[in-house]
């Protein structure tokens, strides 16, 4: 019989469940059956009870959320591209550092839209985090070789950000420059800005002035630093040899912002003494992505290495002595260091880093000069084109920036330029700028002549009339990226099996699960990830006329509007590019707000124990005291220390940071007389918003007592991890902190122009991947999104329930409950059988799983978070896993095994160690498989690494390759 619905109200019906369930149904990873299977094992009848006992009932929220109802994957993907085509990208010629660039398609397609690299957790774990970190190690040399430093990050968050960390660099490297920090009035406009707002909070002078002819006696005699853009935003090649000179002879340091790009033809920064060097890779086949995410980079002199923000790869050696790499001198990190940490930064753009590295790669050294040179050769051409029309241009130095002089004509010619298609910089009412790139073509010069009502040039001709336009004295004459790595992979063929090779090494979601507790490693769907390549959202430069961004607009303003119903929020910005700076964007508004109120004593931040390190660092950051909380002993803020501490600073009481459900993943009882008790005292409640995957569709903390809240689109909204970022960092605040939310001299909307300043270097941060955020609320709708809340703290319960017996569950909050995460206790098992937390982590790697996160917030513990996106089948796998460790542990505990000779310390087993000569008092297959043999093992490529020996012998660029020979 036919299968056909007669019924038109069933048909309805039926399209209605394909548009309301068919995407929750796949990004939830138990199905109905595995749910009622995990809930029966707790006890409880359905989700709803589940939270019901879970979250407190004075903060539970019962109401729906009041979002569109849920799409399809195809209606959002039709929507998207919709909006994706109401965007105008033209060619970009607008420059201020943002360029048109070639992606390679090799590169596109097996790393950008690869999961194995963009679902990957950041590089903490080494041994199974080799082929990004080898990535990263190329882009680290590919940087110190470009700027002549010997030591660079990987990476930063964007140009501005970079030169704002570089600020606070000198001051920290340079303690006895108090004075100010003098900045290029040259350097790009929003980097200006970005330094302002970060200088004004930490109480430090910025002088911005004409760095040309400067000499020691024009700066003051405690000056702690000078930032010389190199090229000019406007262009002009300033010779930064005076400049260096005149700050080094003060005692203060010197900051370069350089163009990588034009670094393959003019000498590196190094070379002339700069003990800092600061730009974007966004040039190196980085989409411009309207702004972000782009990676950024510093480099710095010897002896400035333990300064370095953001993230360091070093080379150490594996348990057999090969050389391995891992993340560097992490003491630094934010959760030691808190307070006194020299950044509140703690994420990179990695997935952005490797693709420049990559770029690096497959392109060679003369590749990216014949780049550099093709991009410089347009600009002169097209220099003596304008010039031979009459034309007059401000530099005559210049790499691929000109500056022409157009009197009253500048806004005529940008409109005619953007009728042919290509988007120019209308500086003022009679200059225009135009920027060449790699993208850059003599059709488009045609176009370019017609703007300026010029004759048709025979550009080919003139090219071969016209000398370069580089100062002599600044020419490049030494040499970069003469590793072998940088000269191996230019067939398309080596390219496609380097970047095979590297990924091979990893260990990613496309694995297995990442059971990371506050990481929330969720699916990434492939629906949610495929917009960001449309061309209309890739390709549109950050400072395009606001008309040719339509579809970006209401895209930002539909996705800033449901994160503000979520949260119950006024008004939300989604500029900062990262938690850090969503952070201390929320932070900055609570400071603006108390001071337009007159309140400018109020400058204590109270900080529960338990709180991630970057609270205590964003809140130095922000002009504020870090005033600690203590915890009570089931691990939640202590309300009489709270009461304690309110009073004691009543009069200068700014805020409390407050991460819910806490840091210990518990749901606590006294979140709403926390918020209560600060109120009183005159204080603003900032409620972290790390943990809101398990917030969302049953708690508001804009509604339980929150003024403001960051959250992690790269945590509940799944922007993928990308081993290591990117991420968003959107701000969320209430209704009188509205005029206090981050502004930008060049945003599109005239009303956020003025304010606090810009948290970020471009209007809307990292708008390029906001699509993935955008279509994750919109395929999931409201009921959708509250379900994945419920079902994400039932998979942490359940794994809570399955292991309680074999490991202590540290910490649980309402109703006996954890929240998303829960923390395992080692310590005691430790104490009895030698057998350490780092012992566990690596022996998972054995059984095929990604370790959870060690010894946060509480030593010798690990948290872990299964996510709702992970089935029953993958979570029981877990747990078998975490057992069988339990139980060799016990075999330790019994003496059969010394702890320095068990399997779980040698962990974890590489192949070669497997199949080699065997004298270890274990088993083979106890080791290498304990699970018996798997044809789909994941094998790590190093044996476990020594992490001591790597910050004892720092090294961070390409060793030799002869290092890795057996």
């Amino acid at each position: 019989m036919s299968d056909r619905v007669s019924d038109p109200s069933a048909l309805a019906q039926l399209t209605h469940l394909t548009a309301a369930d068919a995407f929750v149904d796949r990004h939830l990873g138990p199905d109905a059956t595995q749910v009622a299977s995990m809930l029966e094992a707790l006890g409880y009848a359905g989700l709803a009870e589940l939270m019901d006992a879970a979250v407190p009932p004075r903060i539970r929220s019962t109401d729906p959320l009041g979002l569109p109802a849920a799409a399809t994957e195809r209606q959002a993907a039709a929507e998207l591209a919709a909006l994706a085509a109401r965007n105008r990208p033209a060619e970009p010629m607008i420059g201020l550092g943002y360029h048109g660039t070639i992606t390679p398609a090799v590169i596109r397609r097996n790393v950008l839209e690869d999961p194995a690299w963009y679902t990957a957790y950041t590089p903490y774990q080494p041994e199974i985090s080799q082929g990004r970190l080898e990535a990263l190690l190329n882009f680290q040399t590919m940087v110190g070789d470009l700027v002549g430093l010997p030591t660079a990050n990987a990476s930063l968050l964007d140009e501005g950000t970079a030169a704002a960390e570089a600020m606070t660099l000198v001051r920290r490297a340079k303690r006895a420059q108090s004075g100010p920090f003098v900045v290029d009035a040259d350097a790009l406009p929003q980097t200006i800005e970005v330094v302002r707002t970060r200088a004004a909070a930490m109480g430090i002078e910025v002088q911005v002035r004409d760095l040309d002819g400067l000499v020691a006696e024009d700066l003051p005699e405690d000056v702690c630093g000078v930032l010389v853009q190199y090229p000019g935003a406007s262009g002009h090649v300033l010779d930064p040899r005076p400049a260096i000179e005149a700050v080094h002879a003060r005692g203060g340091l010197a900051v370069v912002a350089a163009d990588l790009l034009a670094l393959t033809v003019l000498e590196a920064p190094g070379t002339w003494g700069a003990d800092v060097v600061v730009g974007s890779t966004q040039r190196f086949g980085v989409p411009l992505f309207y702004g972000g995410p782009h990676a950024a980079f510093m480099a710095v002199a010897a002896g400035l290495e333990r300064h370095l923000p953001g993230r360091l790869v070093g080379v150490s050696v594996d348990s057999t002595g090969r050389p391995a790499y891992r993340l560097a001198l992490q003491t630094r990190e934010q959760h030691i260091r808190r307070d006194k940490a020299t950044s509140n930064i703690c994420t990179a753009q990695v997935l952005l880093a490797v693709v420049a590295s990559m770029y690096a790669v497959y392109h060679g050294p003369a590749g990216l000069r014949r780049i550099g040179r093709r991009t410089h050769r347009f600009a002169v051409t097209l220099a003596a084109g304008l010039r031979d029309a009459g034309l007059e241009l401000e530099h005559d130095a210049f790499f691929d920036t000109l500056v022409v002089r157009t009197p009253g004509r500048a806004a005529d010619v940008v409109a005619a330029a953007r009728e042919r298609g290509i988007h120019l910089l209308l500086v003022d009412a009679d200059r225009v700028g135009i920027s060449t790139s790699e993208t850059t073509t003599v059709d488009v010069l045609d176009r370019l002549g017609e703007a300026f009502g010029i004759a048709a040039a025979d550009w080919d001709a003139l090219s071969g009339t016209v000398g370069d336009a580089l100062p002599a004295a600044l020419v490049r004459e030494s040499g970069f990226l003469e590793h072998p790595v940088f000269g191996s992979h230019h067939s398309e063929t080596a390219m496609l099996r380097y970047i095979s090779r590297l990924a091979r090494r990893d260990y990613a979601l496309d694995r297995g699960m990442i059971p990371l507790g506050s990481c929330t490693m969720k699916l990434n769907a492939t629906t949610e990830m495929e917009p960001i390549g449309l061309p209309g959202f890739a390709d549109l430069h950050p400072f395009a006329p606001a008309e040719d961004a339509a579809g970006y607009h209401e895209m930002i303003g539909q996705l800033e509007s449901w994160l503000a119903e979520v949260t119950g929020y006024a008004a939300v910005s989604i500029q900062p590019n990262a938690g850090s700076q969503g952070e201390l964007a929320g932070l900055l508004a609570i400071r603006a707000y108390h001071h337009d109120r007159g309140d400018t004593e109020r400058d204590v931040c109270l900080i529960p124990s338990s709180a991630h390190g970057t609270n205590a660092a964003s809140a130095v950051m922000a002009g504020m005291r870090v005033v600690v909380v203590g915890a009570a002993d089931d691990g939640s803020v202590d309300l009489d220390d709270l009461r304690a501490k309110c009073e004691q600073h009543a009069d200068r009481l700014a805020a409390i940071m407050v991460t819910y459900p806490s840091t210990h993943g518990a749901f606590e009882d006294g979140i709403s007389e926390l918020c209560e008790l600060v109120h009183a005292h005159g204080g603003q409640v900032y409620v972290d918003g790390a943990n809101l995957n398990a917030l969302v569709g049953h708690a508001q903390p804009g509604v339980f007592g929150g003024d403001v809240s960051h959250l992690n689109l790269h945590k509940t909204f799944c922007v993928p991890h990308g081993g290591g970022g990117p991420g968003v960092g959107p701000v969320a605040v209430a209704a009188h902190l509205a005029p206090y939310l981050p502004t930008h001299g060049m945003h599109p909307d005239p009303q956020r122009r003025v304010g606090i300043g810009p948290i970020s270097a471009a209007p809307y941060g990292s708008a390029g991947i906001l699509p993935i955020s955008w279509a994750y609320v919109r395929m999931m709708g409201g009921e959708g999104l509250t379900r994945a809340t419920a079902v994400a703290v039932l998979a942490a319960n359940y794994i809570a329930h399955r292991l309680e017996e074999h490991y202590p569950v540290l910490y649980r909050g309402h109703g006996g409950l954890v929240a998303h995460e829960c923390i395992l206790d080692l310590r005691a098992l430790t104490k009895s059988s030698g057998v350490t937390v780092e012992d566990v982590a690596k022996r998972l790697i054995d059984y095929g799983f990604h370790a959870p996160t060690m010894s946060f917030p509480v030593s010798g513990t690990l948290m872990v978070e299964p996510t709702e996106s992970e089935d029953l089948a993958e979570i029981d796998r877990f747990c078998e896993a975490m057992i069988a460790i339990r139980q060799e542990i016990a075999v330790v505990e019994a003496g059969e095994w010394p702890a320095e000779e068990s399997p779980l310390r040698h962990a974890p087993h590489t192949s070669a160690v497997v199949t080699g000569e065997w004298d270890r008092g274990y088993a083979r297959q106890s080791g290498g498989l304990p699970l018996g043999t798997d044809s789909d093992k994941y094998w790590p490529p190093v044996g476990r690494v020594d992490q001591a020996y790597g910050d004892r012998n720092l090294q961070c660029s390409c060793p030799p390759i002869e290092a890795f020979a057996e």
